[in-house]
Parts: C-alpha cells; sequence; structure tokens
C-alpha cells in the first residue's frame, strides 16, 4: 500500500503548493506511481500543472458530493507515473458546501485508501489553514510535512500544527506522523536564515530536514508556465533541490 503525504501549513506564502506538484513530480521522475490530490479550493494544483477548466472532467468536489466516483476524477498529467485530482471550486457557496460535505471522514479515508494499493504515494495539498479539508487530510494520512520560510518562521505556529496533529491523532488517526520540516525560499547567507535554523533546530531538530528549498527562479518561472520545476529545467538549483527532497523521504520510508 502507497504512502499518504498531507502537505499543510497555516500560512500562506511559503511555497506550499509549490512543494506539493514538485515533491510529486520528483517522485514520478524517480519512477513511483504517485497520485497528486488538491484539497485547496483556490485550485493553484491545477493551474500549475496546466490544466486549464475545460480539461478538467471532474474534481475532488464531485467525489465528496457522491456525484463521481474517485477514478472517474483521476486525470493523466503529460508526466509517466503522475495522476492528478483536481480541486475546481467555482464559488465561496461550494466552498462551504465543499467543507460541510467533508466532515464525512470516514468515507474520505475510505475513498483515498481505495486508491493507495494503486501508488507508491499519494500527496494532498491543503488549503492554508487547519480546519476543515486539512483535518481530513491529516485524518486519511501517514504523515505531515510541514513547509516553512525563515522570514515567516514562527515557533508560535509550529507548535499550534504540533497540537492540531496531537488532536488529530487522539481524535481521528492514531498512526499520523509528522514527516518532517523542511524550508522553502530559503537564502542560505542571510542572519534571519541562520536565526530560523538555530531556532528550528533547538526546538524542533528531531523533525528538520536537510534538504532546503532555495530562492530560485525556475521555480517561479515554472508555476508560470505550468511545469513542475523538476522538468521546465533540472539542473537548477530549485529542481535539483526538489528531487533530493524525494530521495531523502523515500530513504526515510
Amino acid at each position: 500500500m502507497g504512502k499518504v503525504i498531507a502537505i499543510a501549513v497555516p500560512k500562506g506564502g511559503v511555497g506550499k503548493t509549490t512543494s506539493a506538484i514538485n515533491l510529486a513530480a520528483s517522485f514520478a521522475v524517480a519512477e513511483k506511481k504517485t497520485l497528486l490530490i488538491d484539497f485547496d479550493a483556490s485550485g493553484a494544483c491545477s493551474l500549475a500543472l496546466g490544466f486549464t477548466p475545460d480539461k478538467i472532467r471532474g474534481d475532488i468536489f464531485d467525489v465528496f458530493s457522491y456525484a463521481k466516483p474517485i477514478d472517474k476524477v483521476i486525470h493523466k498529467t503529460d508526466i509517466p507515473f503522475l495522476d492528478f485530482i483536481p480541486a475546481l471550486v467555482p464559488t465561496y457557496q461550494s466552498e462551504q458546501r465543499l467543507e460541510k460535505l467533508s466532515s464525512n471522514i470516514m468515507f474520505i479515508a475510505n475513498v483515498i485508501r481505495t486508491q493507495a494499493e494503486a501508488y507508491d504515494f499519494i500527496i494532498i495539498d491543503c488549503p492554508p489553514y487547519l480546519k476543515g479539508m486539512t483535518t481530513n487530510a491529516m485524518a486519511v494520512s501517514d504523515s505531515l510535512l510541514i513547509p516553512i520560510r525563515a522570514e515567516n518562521f514562527s515557533l508560535d505556529a509550529l507548535r499550534k500544527i504540533l497540537r492540531h496533529v496531537e488532536f488529530v491523532k487522539r481524535t481521528y488517526n492514531h498512526r499520523l506522523k509528522i514527516e518532517g520540516i523542511f524550508f522553502t525560499m530559503f537564502e542560505p547567507h542571510t542572519k534571519v536564515s541562520q536565526l530560523a535554523i538555530d531556532d528550528l533546530s533547538e526546538n524542533f531538530n528531531g523533525y528538520l530536514l536537510k534538504t532546503m528549498i532555495p530562492k530560485n527562479v525556475t521555480i517561479s518561472e515554472s508555476a508560470f508556465k505550468g511545469i513542475p520545476a523538476v522538468l521546465y529545467k533540472a539542473v537548477s538549483k530549485g529542481s535539483q533541490a526538489y528531487l533530493n527532497l524525494a530521495i531523502e523521504i523515500m530513504n526515510k520510508n
């Protein structure tokens, strides 16, 4: 059975969706059969993978509203070994309805677990908050991966996430583990970066991953082009970092 990893942090602008896409693509490059599921109603994963609305024939909203089975909303990407389930939520009212429908955690868990047999990894991109869809993602996942930026780094925010993980473990999913915490948009020579590393090493050393994703123009360009960075320019520092992150995670599992 494949491993289900949720990528979540209750803050925007930290490269969460970019990391979900590039980590999934990196697993695929390593010939690991991978499914990327978008739980974020903004639908940013779709755009970053080049899926315009006219190319989407069903999404996670259809699954949670019982309109379609999950196998009918899995989209093949142009990347071998990588499949994708989009989120295409057109209005605020639809997003509210999705949150309500997604309260059936046992149903969601069964739906996701039926697909885990067919994949090596399932990556879930979560919204930038802890309630609703993010809680559901944690409830069905084996582990949680947390991206952070040194500039926005907050020990309190990390403690909040870890407290929520403990809540999910007590309430829904005793198997949930922390896969790791990693830096994104990292600038190694700045004072704030070193301070963030020191703080994280002192307080969360057991969770800190070795791989750090640098601030890199290729990552920004690739999102604009609708292509994962690891395929857009594989030799760039950003792409190599995501490939190394995938290797680090595979070596842990």
